[in-house]
């Protein structure tokens, strides 16, 4: 299967306003400050972290209001839509063909240009010069764990690339579409934080345990999941004694370390992480209760734990 990725718009840099050892779990650190100007945030909601960083919508230097402008960007279509306020979207349902599914996508455009892009016209005008992301997030591209819906990432604040299962393969696999948007987003953008965020029922998992030993296969799932191999197989010494399902979700979770460790295998990673220019994290969205889960890679102390295999993490926190 192709790996899917997105990337979200950008925008300027600005600030964010108990460490335990373990095999099997991973944040983030303090945030250059930026001395550029501020203007205001969008008024869709702002991600929030308990107790550790915040992200703030910022801006490059703002712009004076340019009526011809907003008049351009209103002329069309926006009479349509009638909505004073956000609501539920039309849920889209199979069709025999896509217009009823287009027409639905119709009506949310036009929605988002009338109480978001023209609300806030010169914000995104702002983030159409340039971006300046602090997070580049990796996730999975199961339709069902949107990680700008669930985190509330709004334009600009997060690079975003999706693939089967959220994986990060090492360096030495050589090129694919996330480690391009890895070198892009570390090495361009210098982003301050990488998420990877994994989630429950993940099909990509149970496609990479279901698999044999030393199995050759044609499928391109198979062998894109293949990279999970390390997290596969500890999980199947240290739980075999549970059902499937239970190994499944044991492995959700011991695949993003995996992930993480392998980032540490791109020398231009490792080289910010260890300056303090750059934090893991990881995360774990358990959809069935609206629950997640957050750590970051304790990169000091898994230094002295790399000849044993073993890694830290520190500022783990369970959000329900």
């Amino acid at each position: 299967m192709r790996v899917v990725s997105r990337f979200l718009y950008g925008l300027h840099k600005q600030t964010f306003p108990r460490t335990i050892t373990v095999q099997s779990f991973l944040g983030s650190s303090p945030i250059v400050k930026s001395d550029l100007p501020k203007s205001p945030t969008f008024s869709a909601s702002k991600l929030k972290f308990s107790e550790i960083e915040q992200t703030q919508l910022g801006f490059l230097n703002p712009f004076k209001s340019n009526l011809a402008l907003k008049l351009r960007a209103s002329r069309e279509g926006v009479g349509l839509i009638q909505e004073t306020k956000e609501s539920a979207p039309t849920p889209i349902t199979k069709a025999n063909d896509g217009s009823n599914s287009f027409a639905e996508l119709k009506n949310r455009f036009l929605s988002f240009k009338k109480h978001k892009y023209l609300e806030n016209l010169e914000c995104y005008q702002q983030l159409a010069q340039a971006q300046a992301p602090k997070f580049l997030v990796i996730s999975c591209a199961d339709s069902r764990v949107c990680p700008s819906y669930i985190l509330g990432f709004q334009p600009g604040e997060a690079f975003v690339v999706r693939n089967v299962a959220n994986l990060v393969p090492a360096f030495e696999n050589g090129p694919c579409e996330t480690n391009a948007a890895l070198e892009f987003s570390v090495n361009a953008l210098e982003v301050e934080n990488i998420l990877v965020t994994g989630h429950s029922c993940c099909g990509g998992i149970r496609a990479l345990m279901s698999m044999e030993d030393e199995e050759k296969s044609s499928s391109f799932i198979k062998n894109w999941v293949v990279v999970g191999n390390p997290a596969r197989s500890s999980t199947k010494a240290i739980s075999s004694n549970l059902s499937f399902d239970q190994q499944c979700r044991h492995c959700e979770k011991e695949s993003i370390n995996n992930s993480l460790l392998n980032l540490l295998t791109y020398p231009w990673v490792k080289e910010r992480v260890a300056k303090g220019l750059l934090s893991l994290h990881g995360g774990y969205y358990n959809f069935v209760d609206c629950t997640y889960e957050k750590w970051t890679l304790d990169y000091q102390r898994s230094s002295r734990k790399q000849e044993t295999g073993g890694f830290a993490i520190k500022n783990r926190e369970f959000w329900s």
